[in-house]
């Protein structure tokens, strides 16, 4: 296991799909901050958001890593490339398509990576919420990931439950075939100073018994 904090572009999958343990783990505030250090590595790079919903007409998370990256909203921001879905209420894939009427077709989001893929260096892609998010009836957000032959990233945090959380989120992956390639500790929501650095320390031991071709990487507690 890589424990190294600085990023190495050419150690970094070239399309990368960052989903978490959960909602509000900071997938967002990870994946800005890791398109950022990328750049600042010289990567030409870009993030998408997979899905995006509780928005109309804009993908808020892609304005978050916008800020994070320091740049403003790009042509593919602008043409929709980046945020090919946009549903309107703030509930998992499933139930926002439902309330909005739709059937959702899932190459779209897979289409547009390939068309940023040709374009940049690194695609970072976000998800939303977790790992086992349901996109419809039949298929899982890691069933997606599966299908498409994407590596994963997992944002985790030191808070209570957090081992659980992300041990399961591994395992889901792994019993998918989706190979790990990152993780990203969130600090910004530690706040025990007993139980955070022992889940820090624990999933990093963990890591390197299970995924030990992984990289584990730390995000500052300010961005």
């Amino acid at each position: 296991m890589d424990t190294n904090t600085s990023i190495k572009p050419d150690l970094i999958p070239p399309v990368l799909f960052v989903t978490g343990t959960g909602t509000d783990v900071g997938k967002s505030w990870a994946t800005g901050w890791l398109a950022r250090e990328l750049a600042r590595a010289g990567s030409n790079v870009i993030t998408q958001k997979f899905i995006q919903t509780g928005n109309c007409g804009r993908s808020e998370d892609i304005e978050v890593h916008r800020s994070i990256m320091g740049i403003p909203l790009q042509p593919r921001d602008l043409d929709g490339t980046t945020a090919p879905i946009i549903l309107s209420y703030p509930a998992s894939p499933h139930l926002a398509a439902r309330i909005d009427g739709i059937e959702i077709d899932w190459e779209v989001p897979a289409a547009s990576s390939r068309q940023l893929a040709c374009e940049y260096d690194h695609v970072l892609i976000e998800g939303a919420g977790g790992a086992l998010v349901p996109l419809n009836d039949r298929l899982l957000t890691a069933d997606w990931i599966a299908r498409h032959d994407l590596p994963a990233a997992v944002v985790t945090g030191g808070m209570l439950g957090s081992i659980n959380h992300t041990l399961l989120t591994l395992e889901a992956l792994e019993a998918r075939g989706v190979k790990v390639a990152l993780v990203i500790y969130n600090p910004h929501f530690d706040t025990d100073e007993v139980i955070c650095p022992d889940t820090r320390a624990y999933l990093r031991r963990y890591l390197s018994r299970h995924h030990p071709g992984a990289i584990w990487l730390e995000m500052p507690e300010n961005l």
